[in-house]
C-alpha cells in the first residue's frame, strides 16, 4: 500500500489545509533530535547499502543487544543531508524492564512539539493529533526513528502520510502488520560476520596488541558469536585494561553459552571495577523512569556532581552504561535486566530510592512555585536542587523529567506521592495532560489514607473532580467533589469544591445549580480573606447570571471581580473577566462594549499564549463584528479561529463556525454566540 493512502491533509504553498481550514505555519521548525552518533561503529556494510535505497518505512528486526539501534542512528548520521526538514528520534520503551511501554499519544505529543506546535495547542485526542502531525509532514524530508517499538499499534499513528519521509522502526518483534499495511521494508538483522566483528575490536583495541595476540583474539571472536553487545563490552574491558593478556579474557568465556556469556561478561566488567562503580551500576538500574540526568544520578549514587560525572563516565566507557545529550544517562534493556538481579542489600536500594525520589519532589516543587508563586506552598523539606530562572526554564525542566517523575511516584513514599500530584497538577493544566491529571490524583487519594494531614484526602478529592471535569466525567466529577464537602471541617476548602461543582452542574446545563454552588463558595471567600478566589468567585457568578438572562447583575459582578484583579495585578484573572464582560455586552446587544472587552481579553490570551482562550475569543470575536456589519474583520476573525481549531483538534462548533466565513450569512452570524460553546467544555472561570 502506498503510504500516501493514509494522508490526511494536503498542502499548498506553505499553507496547511486540513478538512476546509488553512493556517499559516509561523518560521519552519527543523528538529534535530538524533543520539549521539555511535562509536566504535563498524560493519553492517550491506545493510547500511539497503537503507540507502530509500523506502517510505523501514522495520529493522533482531533480538536485544543485536545493533538495531546502533544500526538506525550510525545510517540516520550518515545521511542527514538527506532530510533537511529534520530528524524526529523516539525511544517507545517497547521492551523496557518497567514493562511500560510509551503510549503514542505522549510520542506525538513530544513531535508536534518538536515541530513549533505550541502545548497548548496539542490535541488531546489521539486521532487529532496524527491528523495534525501528518498534516505538517506533508511534502517535507523529514526522518522519523521509532526507536524499540512493542507493536505495530503502537507505531501507526506515528507514521507520516507521505512517503517524502522515511521512518526507521526498530523492534525486537517483526510487526508484519506494518508490513501488510503500509509495505514496509523487513530487514532483518543477525549476529556479525567474521569480519564485521573482527573489525569491532580493530575499532577499539591497538592493531598491536591484536597483532600480538591472533590466538586470543580468534578465540574471543568465536566466543562472542558475533554478538554485538557482548563484542562491545569486552572490547571495552580489554580497552580500560591494556596491561592484561587478550588470552586471560578468552579463558573466562569458554564453555558458555550465549546467555551464560552475556551475562558472564558483564559480570566480568563488573569485577574490574572499583566497589563504588559496580554499585553504582545497580542503583541505576532501579533509577525511576527511563533515564537519568546527571543531577538526579548523582543524589541516587550519593556523590557530589563532579564526582558522579567521573563515575558514570567510568560506565559509559566500559559500555555499560549510555550516554545521552543533556548529561542524560540510560541504560540498554539487556543491561538493565541484568543489573537488577545483581544483589544489592535492600536498605541500600532502599535509602537510594528515597534519595532520588526527594530531589525530583523537591525540584518539581521549585519548578511549580516558578508560574505560581502566589500558590499555597505546602511543607516539604530541603533546598531546591536545580536552578529555575523562569518559566521558560521551569516548564523544560518538567518536560524533561515528566517521564521520570510520574514512574517516581510509582515507587514513593506516601508523603511524596501526594506532594509529586500537587506539583505536577499546574504543568498537567498546562500541557492539557488530562489522563495523566486523572491518574496521579488517584494516587494521591490512596497515599492521603496515611497522612496525618487532614486536608490531604479533601484536596485529592477535589483535584480528582476537576480532573473528572476535565475528562467528561461528571458523575464521577460530583462524586469527588461532594466527598471533598463532606470530609473538610475548612471553610476554604469547602468554597473550592463549591466552585469546582459549580463547572460541574454548568457543564450538565443546570445552570441554576451552579450558580447556587457559585454563591456559596463567593460568601465563604469574602468571609474568609481569600483575595485572589474572591475576585475568581465575582467572575463566576457573572457567568452563570448572564447565563440565566441577567445581564445587568452578571455585568455588576464581572466589573467588581476586573477591579479586584486589577489590584491583584493578576493577568490571568484579568482576561478571563474581559472575556466573559464580552459574552455580556454581546449578549445585552451592546456591541461597542463587547468589542473593547473582546479585544482586551484577545490581547491578554495572545500575550500568555492560550491558544484554546484565543481561539474562542476570535469565534465570539467576530459574531461581534458581524452585528457591527464589519464583515472583512468577521471573516478574518473566524478564518484565524478555525485555524487554530483545526491545529488543536479541538472543535466547539464546526459547522456553525464554517458556514459563518459564508458572506451570505453574516445576517444569521450576528446572532449571539452559545453558551458557552457547543462543545460545552469551555468555562472561563477555571
Amino acid at each position: 500500500m502506498d503510504v500516501r493512502n493514509r494522508v490526511a491533509a494536503e498542502s499548498v504553498g506553505n499553507v496547511v489545509q486540513v478538512g476546509v481550514a488553512h493556517f499559516h505555519p509561523a518560521a519552519p521548525v527543523v528538529p534535530c533530535q538524533l543520539p549521539a552518533v555511535p562509536a566504535p561503529f563498524a560493519g553492517r556494510v550491506v545493510e547500511l547499502a539497503v537503507l540507502d535505497r530509500r523506502a517510505p518505512v523501514n522495520v529493522i528486526v533482531g533480538m536485544g543487544g543485536i545493533g538495531k539501534t546502533w544500526l538506525a542512528v550510525r545510517w540516520a548520521h550518515l545521511r542527514r543531508e538527506w532530510f533537511p526538514d529534520g530528524q524526529l528520534f523516539v525511544d517507545l520503551r517497547g521492551f523496557s524492564p518497567e514493562g511500560r511501554a510509551l503510549a503514542s499519544e505522549r510520542a506525538l505529543r513530544a513531535f508536534l512539539a518538536a515541530l513549533g506546535v505550541p502545548h497548548d495547542a496539542i490535541p488531546v485526542d489521539l486521532d487529532a493529533q496524527a491528523s495534525v502531525y501528518r498534516s505538517l509532514l506533508a511534502d517535507k524530508q523529514v526522518l522519523i526513528v521509532l526507536d524499540n517499538a512493542a507493536d505495530a499499534r503502537q507505531v501507526e499513528p506515528l507514521l507520516p502520510g507521505c512517503d517524502t519521509c522515511t521512518v526507521l522502526v526498530t523492534s525486537r518483534r517483526r510487526l508484519k502488520d506494518l508490513i501488510t499495511r503500509y509495505d514496509a521494508r523487513h530487514l532483518p538483522l543477525d549476529v556479525f560476520g567474521s569480519d564485521d566483528a573482527h573489525a569491532v575490536l580493530v575499532r577499539r583495541l591497538d592493531a598491536g596488541r591484536i597483532a600480538v595476540e591472533p590466538t586470543a583474539v580468534a578465540d574471543l571472536l568465536r566466543l562472542c558469536a558475533g554478538f554485538p553487545l557482548t563484542l562491545g563490552i569486552v572490547a571495552a574491558g580489554a580497552c580500560t585494561h591494556p596491561k592484561l593478556p587478550l588470552t586471560e579474557f578468552a579463558a573466562e568465556l569458554r564453555d558458555l553459552d550465549m546467555p551464560e556469556l552475556h551475562d558472564t561478561v558483564l559480570t566480568w566488567s563488573l569485577r574490574r571495577m572499583p566497589a563504588a562503580q559496580r554499585t553504582a551500576f545497580a542503583l541505576l538500574a532501579h533509577a525511576p523512569g527511563p533515564d537519568i540526568g546527571l543531577p538526579a544520578a548523582a543524589r541516587l549514587i550519593d556523590l557530589p556532581h563532579r564526582e558522579a560525572r567521573v563515575l558514570l563516565n567510568d560506565l559509559t566507557d566500559a559500555s555499560l552504561l549510555e550516554r545521552r545529550p543533556d548529561s542524560r544517562y540510560a541504560l540498554h534493556g539487556l543491561v538493565r535486566a541484568f543489573a537488577t538481579g545483581l544483589r544489592l542489600p535492600a536498605s541500600v536500594r532502599a535509602e537510594a530510592l528515597s534519595r532520588v525520589v526527594h530531589f525530583y519532589t523537591t525540584a518539581a516543587h521549585a519548578a511549580d512555585r516558578v508560574p505560581n508563586p502566589s500558590r499555597p506552598a505546602l511543607a516539604w523539606r530541603g533546598d531546591p536542587p536545580v536552578e529555575l530562572h523562569d518559566l521558560d526554564t521551569a516548564q523544560a525542566w518538567f518536560d524533561r523529567e515528566h517521564a521520570n517523575l510520574l514512574s517516581a511516584q510509582l515507587v514513593a513514599d506516601h508523603p511524596a506521592v501526594w506532594h509529586l500530584a500537587w506539583c505536577l497538577n499546574d504543568f498537567h493544566r498546562r500541557r492539557d495532560l488530562r489522563h495523566d491529571e486523572l491518574a496521579t490524583w488517584q494516587a494521591a487519594l490512596s497515599a492521603a489514607d496515611h497522612l496525618a494531614d487532614p486536608h490531604a484526602r479533601t484536596r485529592a478529592h477535589r483535584f480528582l473532580g476537576r480532573a473528572c471535569n476535565e475528562l467528561g466525567h461528571y458523575e464521577s466529577a460530583a462524586h469527588h467533589l461532594n466527598q471533598a464537602l463532606a470530609l473538610s471541617p475548612d471553610p476554604v476548602q469547602h468554597a473550592h469544591a463549591h466552585r469546582e461543582l459549580a463547572r460541574t452542574w454548568s457543564q450538565c446545563d443546570d445552570d441554576h445549580r451552579a450558580l447556587h454552588h457559585a454563591t456559596r463558595a463567593l460568601e465563604i471567600f469574602c468571609a474568609a480573606d481569600e483575595p485572589v478566589s474572591l475576585a475568581r468567585s465575582f467572575n463566576q457568578i457573572g457567568w452563570y447570571t448572564a447565563r440565566l438572562g441577567d445581564y445587568d447583575t452578571a455585568r455588576a459582578h464581572c466589573r467588581t471581580s476586573l477591579a479586584l484583579h486589577r489590584e491583584l495585578d493578576d493577568p490571568d484573572g484579568l482576561a478571563d473577566t474581559e472575556n466573559n464582560l464580552g459574552h455580556i455586552g454581546h449578549r445585552a446587544v451592546r456591541h461597542l462594549e463587547a468589542l473593547t472587552h473582546y479585544t482586551n481579553a484577545l490581547t491578554a490570551f495572545r500575550i500568555r499564549g492560550s491558544t484554546w482562550q484565543t481561539a474562542q475569543t476570535l469565534n465570539h470575536l467576530a459574531h461581534t463584528h458581524a452585528a457591527l456589519d464589519r464583515h472583512d474583520q468577521a471573516r478574518a476573525a473566524w478564518t484565524e479561529a478555525q485555524s487554530l481549531y483545526h491545529r488543536m483538534g479541538r472543535f466547539p462548533d464546526p459547522d456553525r463556525a464554517t458556514a459563518n466565513l459564508h458572506p451570505a450569512r453574516y445576517s444569521q452570524a450576528s446572532s449571539p454566540p452559545p453558551w458557552p460553546c457547543a462543545c460545552r467544555k469551555h468555562d472561563p472561570c477555571r
